[in-house]
């Protein structure tokens, strides 16, 4: 003897409605927005002091945080791991996840390191527990097309948008910018200090420099430089280089603390410069620094140093007096540049530190580890408390190629201390 008709229609619209409860139930939990948090449950490390040499390698690009950890950056994903000078990559310390956003950046002062996210939400995390900071609401950042390959070095050590900018006073300005709008960010808390509209794609940040915001822009008239304080975001001075009228400008920061962060130089270059011209950046106009001019000139403290003729020469980056030179490193380039380091790589691959002031060598030994062999091309670079990260690429270099023929190994970046 089954239901009445009636009663079992009702029966089967409940099922209905409960199996299609359930499947939105599933549906939100796999969907909805989210963030895991795992701090961390050992202790903070003390900060290494590793011998001169190769220490390892790496899969991913790593942010050298605190002299303590290596902080890394994946497609929804930011973690650590410890200890700072570990021959590979460890199990995470700790690891801030969020879902459906995407990982665009991160920068980080001190113990403290900022996501940001496309949803232009920043997280501020506690390098010594992973644990969340503060959270703040940024621009959504500008769209790009170029690519991210697995390395992700471009999110960790250049993230477009995300600068830092130091002020008297040991306070820090987080600077955030997209097409349409930047913000400024106190780092300690989180709390916005200003916020202005930008003019669109025409107008693009060069980086920042004694507590100002950097910018080229191009929207009308001649390519000006901008200078925006970063404290109060009204626009100080607007600058063009003398006898500069050009669209076509070109500006790239020099003696920057960490990506393109609290830069000391600019260099701009334009249609008929032969590498570009010199500036130091202070509270005024740019003052002209010849030193700076020759395409590859790196800016340490005081000190210029660029390598002519197969000589590295060091001179005052105000002066241009000549403080030394080394002419037997063979045939060099400038790599990068840190306090009291600057890098040269030799034509085998050889990594040689010097003292900017004297030019006296710290370090020299191949880049090298295991059975990998020096025959790669450097890619992208960073330096930290006295580390180096190189990113080895495949010769000939193809910047077109997939990632398994654009890098040297699956283990791409070499990691050094010196």
């Amino acid at each position: 003897m089954g239901f009445p008709r009636g009663r079992r229609r009702l029966v089967m619209v409940v099922a209905a409605l409960l199996a299609t409860a359930a499947v939105a139930v599933v549906v939100h939990r796999v969907l909805a927005p989210a963030e895991v948090s795992t701090v961390a449950r050992g202790d903070y490390p003390a900060p290494a002091r590793p011998p001169a040499g190769v220490i390892g390698r790496l899969p991913v690009a790593p942010l050298i945080v605190d002299a303590r950890l290596r902080v890394y950056a994946a497609h929804r994903q930011v973690y650590a791991d410890r200890p700072v000078d570990g021959r590979y990559r460890t199990s995470p310390y700790w690891s801030y996840r969020r879902w459906p956003a995407e990982l665009t950046g991160i920068v980080a002062s001190g113990s403290t390191v900022v996501s940001r996210w496309s949803d232009g939400q920043l997280v501020a995390l506690d390098a010594r527990t992973g644990g969340v900071l503060w959270r703040a609401d940024g621009p959504k950042p500008a769209p790009t097309s170029a690519v991210v390959r697995r390395t992700r070095a471009a999110t960790v050590w250049e993230p477009r948008g995300l600068r830092l900018a130091d002020l008297p006073g040991g306070r820090t300005v987080l600077v955030v910018s997209g097409d349409a709008q930047a913000r400024g960010v106190e780092l300690r808390d989180g709390r916005e200090l200003w916020r202005v509209d930008l003019p669109g794609s025409c107008r693009s940040d060069v980086g920042t420099a004694a507590g100002q915001l950097i910018g080229l822009d191009r929207c009308a008239g001649p390519a000006t430089i901008e200078f925006r304080d970063a404290l109060t975001g009204v626009v100080r001075e607007r600058w063009r280089p003398p006898g500069g009228s050009s669209d076509e400008l070109v500006v790239t920061p020099l003696g920057c603390r960490t990506g393109q962060s609290d830069c000391l130089a600019l260099r701009t270059a334009g249609p008929g410069d032969a590498g570009g011209r010199g500036w130091l950046l202070g509270a005024g106009a740019p003052v002209a620094a010849p030193a700076l001019d020759p395409a590859g000139a790196v800016l340490v403290g005081e000190q210029a140093v660029v390598v002519l003729d197969g000589v590295a020469v060091g001179r005052s980056a105000r002066t241009g007096a000549e403080l030394w030179r080394s002419a037997d490193l063979g045939a060099a380039r400038v790599l990068a540049a840190q306090p009291g380091r600057v890098h040269l790589l030799t034509e085998v691959n050889d990594l040689v530190t010097l003292d900017p002031v004297t030019g006296a060598q710290l370090s020299r030994f191949p880049l090298n580890v295991g059975s990998d062999g020096t025959g790669w091309a450097p890619g992208a670079v960073a330096v930290a408390d006295g580390y180096v990260a190189v990113e080895r690429l495949r010769k000939p270099v193809d910047p077109d190629g997939d990632d398994q023929r654009y890098y040297y190994t699956g283990e791409a970046l070499i990691l050094a201390a010196t």
